[in-house]
């Protein structure tokens, strides 16, 4: 069990379980000893900036305040999208860049990533899109404002 991660392009997921998360990163599952939220908010400082200034920044340029994707690194553009209120100890993160697919299940959304891992989470599949679409809009943003200060 791992004491601290920073989170990179290859991890996919920080599923809480258990009161802690585990992780998948490329094909690889390991398990932290510290809930979802911190793991985010730990890897927005290592990359420069807090998980505040970081929801600061995604309220400003999507116009919205709620259940808000964030940038966690822009330079690699990995963005990280929660799948409760960030308040609510038991938020996942998901990385948008490596979902392949998704599917309903009953109440849940059962995710594929690009390394083939699934997992399903107890998300409504319209919550769950809504938070990708959310997510995706920030990407472009972003993509957008990298290229007009080029």
């Amino acid at each position: 069990m791992l004491d601290s991660y920073e989170v990179n392009r290859e991890t996919s997921l920080i599923l809480f379980k258990d009161n802690k998360s585990e992780i998948i990163e490329g094909n690889q599952v390991f398990t932290l000893n510290i809930r979802p939220t911190m793991v985010i908010s730990y890897s927005c400082e290592y990359f420069g900036s807090s998980l505040n200034g970081r929801i600061l920044g995604s309220k400003n340029m999507l116009g919205m305040g709620y259940k808000l994707p964030i940038i966690v690194e822009e330079t690699e553009e990995i963005i990280f999208m929660p799948t409760t209120s960030i308040e609510n100890h038991e938020c996942s993160w998901i990385n948008i860049a490596n979902i392949k697919s998704y599917v309903a299940r009953e109440n849940n959304v059962i995710v594929e990533f690009n390394s083939g891992i699934k997992r399903e989470l107890p998300i409504s599949y319209f919550s769950f899109e809504n938070q990708f679409f959310r997510a995706s809009k920030l990407l472009l943003i972003l993509k957008m404002r990298k290229k007009t200060v080029k």
